[in-house]
């Protein structure tokens, strides 16, 4: 089945940097759009970043932009977040997606999301 397993959370101070990267398994990974969304307690899930199946592809959440960069390494069957810049706001569960279908379009649409990883935490202090 399918898997994805997030990695690279943790705690840091206003104005850090994080990369957190998700390994996948159990599908045709170079092929499928992937996205990373975040959530907190009491609030929705927010969409972050998504990528295409080449990575020649970006879309960002508007309150990332020029903060976060999303990237992939399909000969290592794995997506990555960069975050650079980080702030308290950011606290959150992060957690990687598959979004469509393969060689499809990007979405930020959670109705597109066909698997979830299981998430890493993000906490920023300050």
């Amino acid at each position: 089945q399918v898997q994805l397993v997030e990695s690279g959370g943790g705690l840091v101070q206003a104005g850090a940097s994080l990369r957190l990267s998700c390994a996948a398994s159990g599908y045709i990974f170079s092929t499928y759009p992937m996205g990373w969304f975040r959530r907190t307690p009491g609030k929705e899930r927010e969409f972050v970043a998504s990528i295409n199946w080449n990575g020649g592809s970006t879309d960002y959440g508007d309150s990332v932009k020029g903060r976060f960069t999303i990237s992939r390494d399909n000969a290592k069957n794995t997506v990555y977040l960069q975050m650079n810049s980080l702030k308290p706001e950011d606290t959150a569960g992060y957690f990687c997606a598959t979004l469509g279908f393969p060689y499809g379009s990007m979405s930020r649409r959670e109705e597109r999301v066909g698997s979830w990883g299981q998430g890493t935490q993000v906490t920023v202090s300050s």
